[in-house]
């Protein structure tokens, strides 16, 4: 059976679509320092052992408290639920680009008209009147010889995955941020603490000198020296207050609530944990590129890239398989319905563009070289954090250790001193010294400690710690309310997908 010659063309083009890609195919723009990176710093500030897992790394500090605040945050915090909806959002977006895969033009029309002619004029003028139908179904499919449609799904995907990686350094940035803003409140209210026992102390000693100075016995100065010393300290409790409202409010508004009292946050009023290490169950190099956002920077390179080939596709012309089913017919007797069948390849292809089509090329090339800088400057961004946080844990545990000493040492200078006053070794002024240098060793002193642990965090955020979590990415009244106003079909389900690591072109296929 011999097949006619629009047939051939027909296999021949089918045949072809989808065997060339334009464009770059999408490689990883790492440097060989990140395979085997590490610091002295870093091997001082951390070890390596199975648990905790580093997904769940505020567990070393084993406070339920804490466990709590950050389950709340990852459940009601508006910034990760935006970060989960722009995953949906690219979801979305992929499915735009794999209907390319399809005919691009699926039509059906029909028509209804009446017409009412009047002819003049001639030798046989005439008026008719009747009804006009037609129905058809177009059909248009640019077949994919280049690559335009495969590429665009190709950045899509990684789009689509860079979204992911996005949520994910979402929920690192808040684990840490609520962790932070606990410890920094704890860390507020135990100062507050200190402030007001220290004042009571010093109002004391200015009762003390006050009886003494109305009986004759002290000088004024002494009074005045106390009784300025006494409002001092008395002032930064207002300050302190302040900070410690102000700190509750930011906490509140992280785990998704107004700004309130959180009854919850006085079950633990005890000093805050010291950890001198951080756990880490992988080396450094390979935490440093599972961060969530070196990831979504790869990923993004790996868009962009695409991006190249469908861009090139405009050079070339494009083949587009042309057909129509056609009924027409009208309500006058005796003429007759017709059905046509139409059908036939098109070809285009824009030769004159004036540089349109080569500078969008480049334009598109220079994108992908600034995602590539970008990427490599936020890996080594990434380091330098990491080894900033390590230096930071270790230097203030050194000053924890020497202000712990100093804490002890101004709290027995100030039993002297009193002693001394009060037997008549020594003036007042030596007790005010030693009141003075024992609130501000106390305030130092609880300062360091919450300076190691949010040096512990940030280590624990620079290499990407908290990035895992098994809740749905929209929560059940979120999706309800999406559900309501809009056919979201099988979208908002949660996608299977692979564990994080270097991206790789259609790295992903049953996520549709």
């Amino acid at each position: 059976m011999l097949m006619r010659p629009g047939q051939l063309l027909l296999l021949g083009a089918l045949g072809l679509s989808g065997c060339v890609r334009l464009g770059p195919d999408f490689q990883s723009p790492g440097e060989a320092w990140t395979k085997h990176w590490n610091s002295p710093t870093l091997e001082q500030a951390s070890q390596q052992r199975l648990n905790p897992d580093v997904r769940q790394w505020w567990k070393v500090f084993g406070d339920p408290v804490l466990d709590q605040l950050i389950a709340e945050s990852d459940a009601h915090n508006s910034s990760l639920k935006v970060a989960g909806l722009r995953v949906m959002e690219a979801r979305a977006q992929l499915g735009i680009a794999q209907a390319g895969r399809y005919p691009q033009l699926q039509q059906a029309s029909a028509d209804s008209l009446y017409v009412n002619r009047n002819q003049s004029g001639g030798s046989n003028p005439q008026n008719s009147h009747f009804w006009q139908y037609s129905a058809g179904f177009d059909i248009g499919w640019e077949l994919d010889f280049w690559g335009r449609f495969s590429r665009a799904i190709e950045s899509s995907d990684a789009s689509y995955f860079a979204a992911q990686a996005n949520y994910e350094d979402a929920l690192v940035l808040l684990r840490a941020q609520v962790a932070d803003t606990y410890f920094t409140f704890r860390t507020t209210e135990a100062r507050l603490r200190v402030a007001r026992e220290n004042t009571a102390q010093q109002k004391r000693s200015l009762e003390i000198t006050e009886k003494l100075f109305n009986s004759g016995q002290n000088a004024e100065l002494d009074l005045q020296q106390a009784k300025t010393q006494y409002l001092g300290t008395l002032s930064n409790i207002p300050s302190l207050e302040d900070q410690v409202q102000r700190t509750r409010n930011a906490l509140a508004v992280l785990i998704g609530q107004p700004p309130n009292a959180l009854p919850e946050l006085v079950e633990n009023m005890g000093m805050i944990p010291l950890v001198d290490r951080a756990v880490l169950q992988d080396v450094p190099a390979n935490l440093l590129l599972r961060r969530p956002d070196v990831r979504a920077a790869e990923l993004n390179v790996a868009a962009q890239s695409a991006l190249i080939g469908v861009a090139e596709t405009d050079f070339y012309p494009s083949l587009t398989l042309l057909g129509s089913i056609v009924w027409s017919g009208n309500s006058l007797g005796g003429t007759p319905n017709n059905l046509d069948l139409v059908g036939g390849p098109s070809l285009s292809w824009n030769l004159f563009d004036h540089g349109k089509i080569s500078n969008n090329v480049r334009v598109q090339d220079a994108r992908l070289q600034q995602l590539i800088e970008v990427y490599r400057d936020t890996v080594r961004q990434a380091a330098r954090e990491a080894d900033d946080a390590a230096s930071g844990l270790n230097k203030s545990l050194e000053r924890e250790r020497i202000l712990r000493e100093a804490k002890v040492a101004a709290k027995r200078s100030l039993v002297l001193a009193s002693a001394q006053y009060r037997e008549g070794y020594s003036d007042f002024q030596r007790v005010l010294d030693a009141q003075s240098a024992l609130l501000q060793q106390q305030d130092n002193y609880l300062i360091s400690r919450s300076d190691a642990v949010s040096n512990l965090i940030a280590l624990y955020k620079a290499l990407g710690g908290g990035w895992y979590s098994a809740q749905s990415k929209v929560d059940q009244t979120t999706r309800q309310q999406m559900e309501r106003r809009t056919d979201w079909g099988y979208l908002l389900d949660e996608p299977a997908t692979s564990q994080p690591g270097p991206p790789t072109p259609n790295k992903v296929k049953n996520h549709e």
